[in-house]
């Protein structure tokens, strides 16, 4: 069973279906036993870092969270589930997991692209990853398919060591993360059309093995 963390942040509905149309069990839960029986956790989520910590805490999650972690359980982050797995992150100045060193940062104002143009903040629709390691979390996905993104922040881990994807929106960023059996990406992966769910597929495979 993949337990999906409800922590009242959002767009479960369209993961668990997500998971469930590529075959695998699962659970949208707000419950921490549920998680730490769980054989593998998705951890999704939109929103601000400070509601979603406070929301964590409220329900127990976020020790469970980083038990699971620390005991090897397979984890996959989406979006901003990719972002308060850090130390602290910029918005609402709020101290995160810590899972992964590292902090989340705002886009800088104003953003523009090579040719001087000013880009719109939010980051918001369909853009390139360049895969800069191996992981069997994103085997089989080519670089520069599109995926779909939705986010004013963004990971900036401490080291390059912990960085499995980039993408270039004004900067360079942070797209795909990951630490032992945590790995996390910015971009929604089951909105992301095929390469998404290969992702997610992957992930699923993963955790079962």
């Amino acid at each position: 069973m993949i337990a999906i963390i409800d922590y009242e942040a959002g767009n479960l509905t369209s993961v668990e279906q997500a998971v469930k149309k590529l075959g695998f069990r699962c659970r949208i839960t707000q419950k921490a036993e549920e998680l730490l029986e769980a054989e593998s956790i998705i951890f999704p989520g939109v929103g601000a870092a400070g509601r979603a910590m406070a929301s964590l805490k409220r329900l127990g999650l976020d020790d469970a969270l980083k038990r699971a972690f620390y005991t090897g359980k397979p984890i996959l982050g989406i979006c901003l589930g990719a972002q308060i797995v850090l130390e602290r992150s910029e918005e609402d100045e709020t101290q995160c997991l810590g899972l992964i060193p590292g902090t989340v940062r705002r886009f800088p104002h104003p953003l523009l692209s090579p040719d001087g143009k000013k880009l719109k903040i939010p980051h918001m629709g369909w853009n390139t990853v360049t895969f800069t390691k191996r992981h069997p979390v994103i085997d089989g996905v080519p670089d520069n398919n599109e995926f779909y993104f939705v986010h004013t922040y963004y990971p900036a881990p401490a080291s390059e060591e912990y960085v499995l994807g980039k993408t270039e929106y004004g900067i360079a960023f942070a797209s795909v993360i990951a630490r032992k059996n945590f790995v996390a990406s910015q971009f929604h992966s089951e909105k992301s059309g095929k390469p998404g769910l290969k992702i997610l597929k992957n992930f699923c495979e993963w955790a079962f093995r």
